[in-house]
C-alpha cells in the first residue's frame, strides 16, 4: 500500500502504555508528522483472550501490510506457559537487528554527568539467534538443556547492518562483544564474521573486546566506545548495563530493524504499580518514535521534537522519576506540553540536531510467496567422524565407559566421557561432581567410515545400557573439528 502519508501500525501496549503512547501521539500531532495511524491489538489482555501469541489475526496482517509497528511496553502473562510477546514479535517477522542509542541528557542525572563525561554509545544487538531461540529441553528430572544457535547468515546479517549504521553515523569505531575465549563455535563464528564484513570497510577502525572486559570499560571509560555489536543474550545484558549509565530505561529508545517490517518500542516495563496516575514519563517512547521518524525520512519533523525535547530537559522539566528533586515533577501530559510549547527552540548545552534531508518513505512491506532461506554462500566440505551421545545413567563413569566399549563396532572408539562440560574418563578428578546425565564421545578410526544410520543403529544397543537422551553429529568441517572439546579433555 502506497499513502502520501503512510499507515503505520500503533500498539498502546499494557500498564503505563496507553499513558506515554498517547502523549508521543499527540506531539506528533502538534509537530504536524504526516503520518496515519491504525491501532492494533497486541499484549496481556490478548493473551488473556484466547490469542496463545499475544496479538490478534487482524494486528498481524496491520503489522505485515504496513511494515512498521510502533509499541509500548507489554507485559507476558506468568505461568502461563506462553511466550514473551516482545521476543515474539521481533523473531515472528525477522527484526534481526535491535538497535539501541544510549546518550547523556542534559537535565538527566548520573555519575557520567556529574563527572563531565559525555556518553554516546550504539548498541546494536542480534535478535533472532542465541538462546531467544527458546530451544530447551528436560534431558533427565535433574538436567535441563537450552540449545543456542548462532548461524553464518544470521551473524552477517547482524554485522552488514551495524557497519552500515555505524558509516552512517560517522562512526569512529565498531567493536564486537563476545566470549569466543569459551564458547569458541558459537561465539567463534559470530567473531570470525564480523571480520569478514570489517573487510568491507577498510575505513572504520573495527576491535573485539570480551564481554565480560567489555562490561567493566563500559563503566570505567563509556567515552571510550561508539558502536557495539553482540550476540542476542549477551547484547540483551549489555544495553540495560548502557540504559544505566545514561539514566535508566526511560531514556534509552530501541528499534528492531528486519527486511520487511521494522519495530519501535519502549524497552521498559509496563509500571502497573503508577498506571492511570498520569505520571509515567514518556521520553524513552519518544525517542523510540523519534527513530521511527527518521527511517522513514521525517527528518525535520524528528529535529523539530528532538530539539524541544532537549531544552525541555535543559529547562528542569521533569517528570517524577527523574530531575530535581527541589523541583515540582511535571505529570506526563504536562511534560509533553512543555516540550509543544519549546518547539522551534534549540537547546543550549547540547549540540542541536540539525536534519539531514531525506525523502520520505512507505515501508509497506510485500509478503514474499514463501519464506526466504537466508544462504551464506560459503561452501565447505563436511564429513561426518562421530557422535556425542547424551544418556541418563546413574553410576560410574568407568562403569559406564566399560560397557558401552564392549558394544562399539570394531573401527569405532570411545574418545571421551564429561559430565556437564567436565571429562571424567579416560582421566580426571574424583572432585569433579556429576549429574545423572553424561556426554559420551565416540569417533570413527582414522581409515574408516562412520554413517549416520550406523550411529543410530548403534543407539538401539545403547539403550540396553543407558537412556538417550539426545544425540549430535560430530562434522569435520574444511578438515576441522565442528565440535568442541570436553574441559580438561
Amino acid at each position: 500500500m502506497q499513502n502520501e502519508q503512510p499507515f503505520i501500525a500503533v500498539a498502546k501496549g499494557d500498564g503505563i502504555g496507553a499513558e506515554i503512547m498517547d502523549a508521543v501521539i499527540h506531539i506528533f500531532d502538534r509537530a504536524k508528522v504526516p503520518l496515519w495511524y491504525e491501532y492494533i491489538d497486541m499484549g496481556k489482555s490478548i493473551y488473556e483472550a484466547g490469542h496463545s501469541t499475544g496479538m490478534t489475526p487482524d494486528a498481524r496482517k496491520a503489522v505485515e501490510t504496513y511494515g512498521i509497528l510502533f509499541k509500548g511496553p507489554m507485559e507476558t502473562p506468568k505461568g502461563k506457559g506462553v511466550k514473551s510477546i516482545n521476543v515474539t514479535a521481533r523473531k515472528v517477522w525477522n527484526t534481526y537487528a535491535n538497535k539501541r542509542v544510549f546518550k547523556t541528557l542534559s537535565g538527566v542525572d548520573t555519575v557520567f554527568s556529574r563527572a563531565g563525561i559525555p556518553i554516546d554509545i550504539t548498541v546494536v544487538r542480534e535478535n533472532i539467534e542465541d538462546t531467544y531461540g527458546g530451544i530447551e529441553h528436560q534431558l533427565t528430572q535433574d538436567v535441563a538443556l537450552c540449545r543456542r544457535f548462532i548461524t553464518r547468515p544470521g551473524s552477517l546479517q547482524v554485522h552488514r547492518y551495524a557497519f552500515e549504521m555505524a558509516k552512517k553515523k560517522g562512526a569512529r569505531r565498531i567493536t564486537c562483544g563476545h566470549k569466543a575465549n569459551i564458547m569458541k563455535l558459537t561465539d567463534g563464528l559470530f567473531l570470525e564474521t564480523f571480520y569478514e564484513v570489517a573487510k568491507d570497510y577498510p575505513g572504520m577502525r573495527a576491535d573485539d573486546v570480551i564481554v565480560d572486559d567489555l562490561c567493566m570499560k563500559l563503566v570505567t571509560r563509556p567515552n571510550e566506545f561508539d558502536v557495539v555489536v553482540l550476540p542476542n543474550l549477551q547484547g540483551d545484558i549489555v544495553s540495560d548495563l548502557c540504559a544505566g549509565l545514561v539514566g535508566g530505561l526511560g531514556f534509552a529508545p530501541s528499534a528492531n530493524i528486519g527486511d520487511s517490517v521494522c519495530i519501535f518500542e519502549a524497552v521498559h516495563g509496563t509500571a502497573p504499580d503508577i498506571t492511570g496516575q498520569g505520571i509515567a514519563n514518556p521520553t524513552a517512547l519518544l525517542l523510540s518514535g523519534l527513530m521511527l521518524l527518521r527511517h522513514t525520512g521525517l527528518m525535520e519533523e524528528a529535529a523539530l521534537i528532538e530539539n524541544a525535547l532537549l531544552r525541555t530537559l535543559e529547562d528542569g522539566i521533569h517528570t517524577a522519576d527523574f530531575g530535581n528533586a527541589g523541583t515540582a515533577s511535571s505529570s506526563t501530559t504536562a511534560f509533553a506540553e512543555a516540550i509543544i510549547a519549546r518547539f522551534g527552540e534549540m537547546p543550549v548545552h547540547s549540540k542541536p540536531v540539525i536534519p539531514i534531508p531525506a525523502p520520505m518513505v512507505s515501508f509497506s512491506a510485500d509478503r514474499p510467496k514463501e519464506q526466504v532461506l537466508l544462504q551464506s554462500g560459503v561452501h565447505k566440505t563436511q564429513l561426518l567422524n562421530g557422535a556425542d551421545l547424551f544418556v541418563e545413567y546413574n553410576g560410574q563413569p568407568n562403569a559406564l565407559a566399560e560397557s558401552l566399549s564392549a558394544l562399539l563396532p570394531a573401527d569405532w572408539q570411545l574418545t571421551t566421557i564429561s559430565n556437564r562440560g567436565t571429562q571424567v574418563w579416560p582421566t580426571g578428578s574424583l572432585l569433579t561432581n556429576c549429574v545423572n546425565q553424561y556426554r559420551v564421545r565416540v569417533e570413527k578410526a582414522a581409515t574408516a567410515t562412520i554413517t549416520a544410520t550406523a550411529i543410530f543403529d548403534w543407539c538401539k544397543t545403547v539403550e540396553t545400557v543407558a537412556r538417550i537422551c539426545s544425540v549430535e553429529m560430530l562434522l569435520l568441517i574444511d578438515g576441522k573439528q565442528g565440535y568442541s572439546l570436553a574441559q580438561g579433555q
